[in-house]
């Protein structure tokens, strides 16, 4: 229910924005921004060819993202990565799920990105809140960060027992900063059943982060929940995932060849720069 719930903003939100649209295109619109961010390479195809079947002879226009694509493309030369078409797209479906979800799982094998597609992100946003008429968009604001690994310590060290573990910690000072800039909370390691399953009343509306001194806190609309998911949700339960807006990114995608390129820009200022050693 809540997942359709979600959906439902989506297709509102498409319609107030784009009232010169068919119906039939803002569906496909809601359907296809909702569902592809968390779909892989070949299943996005069958996907395409489903919507065909259901909605002969449609056309969908792209949707012109602007100084949203022109921003992200300067964030990556910023950082001497390479302005893939793939990497801008997740960039910007991280950004469309974040609209709608609190709660947002990166999810696939290492190597494909997903520390800088949120980077990119946090970058993008920053750079949008100080350029001349953007502040007037309340989603562009600099984005603070807290990045944990909830796999590394204990379930006492992670959420506290007698006094705040590193969940808590993190979300109280978060709270407890009542700027509009972005707090995102980044769970970067493996989910597994144990400790995921403590996240799902912060995951669902109620945004109440429950600790097991019996205290609560809510979460304010500028934190967001984000997981750095490695490998897959195998042992996450259906509650849990249905809880979090999700964006694969698959390594085919990006392969080999970008990580070569930017190695080569960057050999330069080593060669230039090289480190002194001492024998």
């Amino acid at each position: 229910r809540e997942s359709q719930n979600k959906n439902l903003f989506v297709l509102r939100s498409l319609k107030r924005d784009n009232p010169q649209l068919s119906e039939d295109v803002v569906l496909i619109r809601a359907l296809r921004d909702s569902n592809l961010p968390k779909f892989l390479t070949d299943d996005a195809a069958l996907f395409g060819g489903i919507l065909s079947d259901l909605f002969p002879g449609v056309c969908i226009p792209e949707h012109d993202y602007g100084v949203l694509h022109s921003t992200i493309l300067e964030s990556l030369v910023k950082r001497n990565l390479q302005p893939l078409p793939s990497m801008t797209k997740k960039v910007i479906q991280l950004y469309e799920t974040m609209l709608v979800r609190h709660g947002v799982m990166l999810v696939g094998p290492t190597g494909g990105g997903k520390t800088t597609v949120y980077t990119i992100l946090a970058d993008t946003l920053d750079s949008l809140h100080h350029s001349s008429g953007m502040a007037n968009n309340p989603f562009y604001q600099p984005v603070k960060t807290y990045v944990l690994n909830p796999k590394s310590v204990t379930m006492g060290e992670l959420y506290g027992e007698w006094r705040d573990g590193l969940m808590a910690l993190s979300v109280r000072d978060a709270v407890s900063d009542t700027s509009d800039y972005h707090k995102w909370v980044i769970c970067d390691g493996p989910v597994d059943a144990l400790w995921i399953e403590n996240m799902n009343t912060v995951l669902d509306d109620n945004k109440m982060l429950c600790l097991a001194n019996s205290e609560r806190i809510k979460l304010t609309p500028s934190i967001h929940m984000v997981f750095e998911v490695r490998a897959d949700l195998a042992v996450a339960s259906p509650a849990t995932v249905s809880r979090c807006g999700m964006v694969y990114i698959d390594p085919d995608d990006l392969k080999w060849m970008p990580t070569v390129q930017t190695w080569i820009a960057n050999l330069g200022a080593k060669v230039a720069h090289p480190v002194l050693t001492h024998v």
